[in-house]
């Protein structure tokens, strides 16, 4: 289906999105940390996380799933670690004061960490560890997801797309940021997929008679309803490794439920046994550690840079020109998406619509 695209100015969006969240009630310090988070993704081309989102953050508050004021209470706290309970909050605003947590008790003890139970959706799981690495530390978060990733030599979604997301500064123009699912894809990439009118690639997704499923609309009902189930990193079986995405996403939802009392697995599903919508209960874990509890931060990136560059400069395959070092793509987006704006195809702008007439919300002559 072909689409017209529309850049919008950052400015623009930026503007747009936290009058969203005001008109949901979202608290102005708090509606300007889900803006930063929702818009640094879109900068960074990391469309599944960006503004494509807002249409289901506006209905989950709406349908009374998701808070749109943050109560974070601390349930256990040392000087190296704390457990949260996010009481259904806003996850950009959790998450971005649990890893500002993590990273005061790095600076003071060398390292912090800060499991989550009770959040909703976090948005572009990069952001947080890029909090750390503008601070010279390293950062990581992981957090678990509802159900859609069936088990290796299984067919039933049991485990989320668990990202697992790395940061640590460099003294190239970027960080290194390495943020990806622990399935092959995520579940925001199907949605992007069905905005552009687009089948999902073979070897994705599979439904309960073990075979692909490529035709994206019935396939994100099928995800709901257990009918069908995204594959772990590396596909199906373990010839290529599938067990191995499945190990990890495992890990992931081992910490982000274990370690802070959370939900796991279908008790992740937003809704009970009768079908009605609930919060979603998602457990998060970040990780702080300041680099200058180890060794200079100057040493530091001096070598981190090295090692990237060195992977850039090696020899390229037959056809290429140019070796990636995780994070530089995206920073390449950014600039592009700083100067020309952020594209925006007719379906989300549709969709973009609906949230702004629903909130009374005037001008945007991008909508």
């Amino acid at each position: 289906m072909s689409q017209s695209i529309q850049s919008v100015p950052v400015e623009t969006l930026r503007e747009f999105v936290l009058e969203v969240f005001r008109g949901l009630g979202v608290p102005e310090e708090e509606a300007a940390i889900c803006r930063d988070v929702i818009i640094l993704s879109d900068l960074r081309g990391i469309d599944s996380h960006g503004v494509g989102r807002l249409a289901m953050y506006h209905d989950r508050i709406r349908t009374g799933i998701q808070s749109p004021t943050t109560n974070l209470e601390v349930v256990k706290e040392t000087e190296t670690t704390a457990t949260l309970d996010g009481h259904h909050g806003m996850g950009h605003v959790i998450s971005y004061r649990s890893m500002r947590m993590a990273m005061d008790k790095a600076r003071a003890h060398g390292l912090g960490a800060v499991a989550v139970r009770n959040s909703t959706h976090y948005g572009f799981a990069g952001y947080y560890p890029i909090m750390a690495t503008r601070e010279d530390m390293l950062g990581l978060t992981v957090t678990n997801a509802r159900p859609g990733v069936a088990p290796t030599f299984g067919v039933q979604p049991m485990i989320g797309t668990n990202p697992v997301t790395f940061g640590a500064p460099t003294d190239l123009p970027f960080p290194f940021v390495i943020d990806a699912a622990t399935s092959i894809t995520q579940r925001g990439k199907l949605e992007y997929f069905h905005r552009r009118g687009e089948d999902t690639p073979e070897g994705l997704a599979i439904g309960r008679d073990g075979t692909s499923q490529t035709d994206t609309g019935p396939l994100l009902k099928d995800l709901v309803s257990g009918a069908a189930a995204m594959l772990p990193l590396g596909g199906v079986g373990e010839l290529y490794g599938g067990h191995k995405g499945y190990g990890y996403g495992t890990m992931v939802e081992i910490l982000s439920a274990a370690l802070s009392g959370g939900s796991y697995l279908w008790d992740l599903a937003g809704f009970d046994e009768e079908g009605t919508a609930q919060p979603f209960r998602l457990g998060h874990f970040f990780l702080a550690i300041d680099i200058s509890h180890f060794i200079e931060p100057a040493e530091f990136r001096r070598i981190a840079t090295d090692i990237l560059q060195k992977l850039q400069q090696s020899k390229k395959a037959p056809g290429h020109d140019r070796i990636y070092v995780a994070g530089e793509k995206e920073y390449d987006i950014e600039q592009e998406r700083r100067s020309n704006g952020v594209p925006i195809n007719d379906t989300l702008r549709a969709t973009l619509r609906r949230v702004k007439s629903e909130l009374d919300i005037g001008g945007y002559d991008f909508l």
